[in-house]
């Protein structure tokens, strides 16, 4: 053998009470666990870990990661492997770097600055789905990336290179352009699709167009993973409309970020998850995910409505030169509630600067838009135009307006798994990027008992692994790839907070990747054990 966990407590991935054991490494599997008490010889390796006092379980898989070019820049990458996590979802939220052609690629860089950087520092050497699992690959020399990675065909990107930033139905060329993309990307290695259905240009987007692209990416066992029209006013509606379009299409749906916020869903978790408890009962194949946070983090060009984004980045910043389209976007987001702020009218109370690309703009960062304004003696929306123009577009920020108790609820639903919305850009990112999965292990199953830790493990570990349809992860099971942490149940909790974002966990000591250490001791290694995983309809 080449390591043995000694004296571990295996939290399994299961969800069923933990025991201790021996567990031996092998070849980067589980070669052998050896429960206490039970006969036969323990294990010998060539190395042992006195893993007493620790729990050791699947490693993590964050279901929502914006680590999309963070891989291909960072080796170290501890905002993520420190945390435990093992494999991550990218192409989040229907924007990321693949399919494109060389127009859509400036695009998309564009826009998503906020999120990913401007790219500069990244040799764009890819074009197509496989291109970019393939750089994943051979990234840093042919070593690989930090951590596992996933990756979801974003839709919008789909629509930008099919059609354009035009908000009309596709034509049927279009249309069968963008199945081919879909359906090219899906035998390349996707998982699935994602979609932002706030985001232009995917909001574009009809049911009818949609449901198409579904049906493709059911083909190919596949899911489908919106960022719905809505999180604010008509959330319901709007998780009800994802529901009835993959049952449409046949096609499995996991509700990214699955929140119900802003005032007016204040206590009503309980009415989306009778929603989602009809359509599983009725054979609806949905899962979720969530952080364990109120806050949510974007960008603040989201928020404009969505005609204001017609036409691309450019387009934008053209509207907020011209004083009577400025004053359009101001009353709709002010008065009536823009789409791309989710029905609601603003609050500029709750919307903080966490981030900018212009230096000359750092004084804003931390402050909300409306602490910042009344220190300048202006209007909010004289300082978020600023903000909008100055920067770029490239501004990042954090949008308090998230309920605990619906945070609460729909973290113990059965069907919930863990994803970061890791945006790691901007000087004071959202703490979830760097304490995620430590705080449900340590705030929400040890400190408040929301969950056992059992079932919290299961819920980071095993239903994502099945959703994402991984036949050798997710669990600690003999056969299964060697992806495990070993963490201290008493004393993990991350370190990440609002004012000190980039805090690592404390409490992991241990994360393994393909039977390497990745985190030893505490301390990230040199070691690159990460890889595409390609999905299971990969041709």
């Amino acid at each position: 053998m080449d390591l043995v966990l000694r004296d571990a407590l295996v939290v399994d991935g299961t969800g069923e009470p933990s025991y201790r054991a021996d567990v031996a490494l092998d070849g980067g599997r589980i070669a052998e666990i050896h429960p206490e008490g039970s006969p036969g010889t323990r294990p010998t390796a060539a190395r042992t870990v006195d893993a007493d006092g620790l729990a050791l379980a699947p490693g993590f898989i964050d279901m929502h990661a914006h680590s999309d070019l963070a891989l291909l820049r960072d080796p170290d990458h501890s905002a993520k492997a420190a945390q435990g996590v093992t494999l991550e979802v990218l192409g989040q939220d229907g924007l990321s770097y693949a399919p494109v052609d060389d127009r859509t690629l400036a695009e998309v860089r564009r826009s998503i600055t906020g999120w990913n950087g401007d790219g500069s520092d990244i040799d764009f050497d890819w074009r197509t789905v496989g291109g970019y699992l393939d750089r994943l690959d051979r990234n840093f020399g042919g070593q690989g990336i930090a951590v596992n990675a996933a990756y979801l065909i974003p839709q919008g990107t789909v629509r930008m290179y099919a059609v354009g930033w035009d908000d009309r139905p596709a034509t049927d060329a279009e249309l069968a352009r963008m199945r081919e993309l879909v359906d090219q990307g899906m035998r390349e290695g996707a998982v699935g699709m994602s979609s932002g259905l706030t985001y232009t240009p995917g909001m574009y987007a009809d049911d009818a167009e949609l449901t198409e692209l579904c049906r493709v990416v059911a083909r190919h066992g596949g899911y489908y993973c919106p960022h719905h029209r809505s999180y604010g006013a008509g959330a319901l509606e709007a998780y009800e409309e994802m529901v009835r379009l993959t049952h449409s299409a046949g096609c499995a749906l996991h509700l990214a970020h699955a929140t119900m916020n802003f005032g007016v869903n204040k206590g009503k978790a309980p009415e989306l998850l009778t929603l989602l408890d009809g359509a599983l009962a009725a054979g609806s194949d949905i899962s979720l995910d969530t952080y364990p946070y109120t806050p949510g983090c974007t960008t603040l060009v989201a928020m404009l409505p969505s005609w204001a984004s017609e036409g691309g980045p450019e387009s934008v910043l053209t509207r907020l030169a011209d004083p009577a389209s400025a004053e359009k976007i101001r009353h709709h987001l002010e008065v009536l509630g823009s789409d791309g702020c989710h029905g609601v009218p603003i609050e500029w109370d709750t919307i903080e600067i966490s981030g900018v690309s212009a230096p000359h703009l750092a004084e804003y960062v931390g402050r909300t838009v409306e602490e910042s304004a009344a220190a300048r003696g202006e209007e909010p929306w004289v300082t978020a135009r600023r903000l909008l123009t100055e920067d770029r577009l490239g501004t990042t920020i954090l949008q308090h307006v998230g309920h605990e108790e619906n945070v609460r609820r729909i973290m113990r639903h059965p069907v919930h798994t863990g994803g970061s919305d890791g945006i790691l850009q901007g000087d004071k990112p959202h703490p979830r990027a760097y304490g995620t999965f430590p705080q449900y292990l340590g705030r929400y199953a040890r400190e408040l008992g929301i969950l056992s830790l059992e079932e919290c493990v299961a819920h980071l570990t095993s239903r994502p692994a099945a959703r994402l349809r991984l036949a050798d992860r997710g669990l600690v099971r003999e056969g299964y790839r060697a992806d495990l942490v070993l963490f201290d149940p008493e004393t993990v909790a991350a370190g990440s907070t609002f004012e000190e974002p980039r805090t690592l966990p404390v409490g992991i000591p241990h994360v393994l990747i393909d039977g390497r250490f990745v985190i030893e001791d505490g301390k990230r290694t040199s070691v690159l054990a990460g890889k595409a995983v390609r999905g299971a309809g990969a041709a």
